[in-house]
């Protein structure tokens, strides 16, 4: 059996296993819209003014945790060769604890549980979606209200049909991630902030897509954000408004070499 055909079997597996521990009732949970402005890259070579709406969902239960997103990013147009233009993106990821399956202490190191995990990539955009089985690491940093490292293939699923006259992605090679995700909370001049987000490294790999077959290289994503507690500022419940900022560096944007973006978005977020 190839690579990637075990790849999906153990990846159909753990989905399988996860799906059933999930269907417990949620015994935490948060939900968040955000609204994001700035300059981003909309192609490698075509910068666009950008809004990206952002519904965000994050719960626990008995036995692990669920989060996704939805981004809906919309791009202005600012020359007379560009129209407007959206499109969506998603992620879904479900985690099963062992130590919370097994009963026992999972606990070493810097580590305080292992978790199997599983995640979907949605990009209609490009007709494609890609599967992420692995290992969630759970941290136990100091100062950090929670912090995970996950370590998980990146197989291509689904993809476009060839011969399309716009971009798509028809098949790529197994690649893996690594990502690193967090929430550091502090206090500042008597006000609430945080400084939370990931930073993710996808190795590089071969896709066909509908203008031919490429490599990708590898690329790191890091998307810090810096947010203050706007509603307890003005005298009213925290953890419920608030607005910063979002730094997003792209190394290698989309695989694409020595395409790089730096940039700087305006942040509001409603939590409920």
């Amino acid at each position: 059996m190839q690579f990637k055909q075990w790849i999906k079997f153990i990846g159909t597996a753990l989905l399988a296993t996860t799906f059933a521990v999930s269907s417990q009732a949620e015994i935490w949970s948060s939900t968040e819209v955000h609204l994001s402005s700035g300059e981003l890259d909309k192609t490698p070579t075509d910068t666009a003014d950008t809004m990206i709406v952002t519904l965000q969902h994050a719960g626990g239960h008995k036995y692990g945790k669920n989060f996704f997103f939805v981004d809906y990013s919309r791009y202005s147009e600012n020359s007379t060769t560009r129209k407007d233009s959206s499109t969506f993106y998603g992620e879904w990821y479900s985690t099963i604890s062992l130590g919370a399956i097994t009963g026992n202490d999972m606990n070493f190191g810097a580590v305080k549980d292992v978790g199997l995990i599983s995640g979907f990539n949605f990009a209609p955009d490009v007709d494609s979606a890609w599967f992420l089985p692995g290992v969630s690491l759970a941290l136990d940093l100091p100062g950090f209200a929670w912090a995970n490292l996950d370590i998980t293939a990146y197989n291509h699923l689904h993809g476009g049909e060839a011969g399309s006259s716009s971009f798509k992605v028809i098949d790529e090679d197994s690649s893996y991630m690594i990502d690193f995700n967090w929430a550091y909370p502090f206090k500042v001049g008597g006000l609430s902030w945080s400084i939370e987000g990931h930073a993710e490294y996808i190795a590089g790999r071969k896709q066909v897509n509908s203008f031919g077959t490429v490599e990708l290289e590898n690329w790191i994503l890091a998307q810090p954000q810096v947010r203050m507690d706007l509603g307890e500022a003005l005298g009213y419940e925290a953890g419920n408004l608030f607005v910063g900022i979002e730094y997003q560096y792209w190394q290698n944007k989309l695989g694409n070499k020595d395409i790089d973006e730096s940039t700087v978005q305006l942040q509001t977020v409603w939590n409920f």
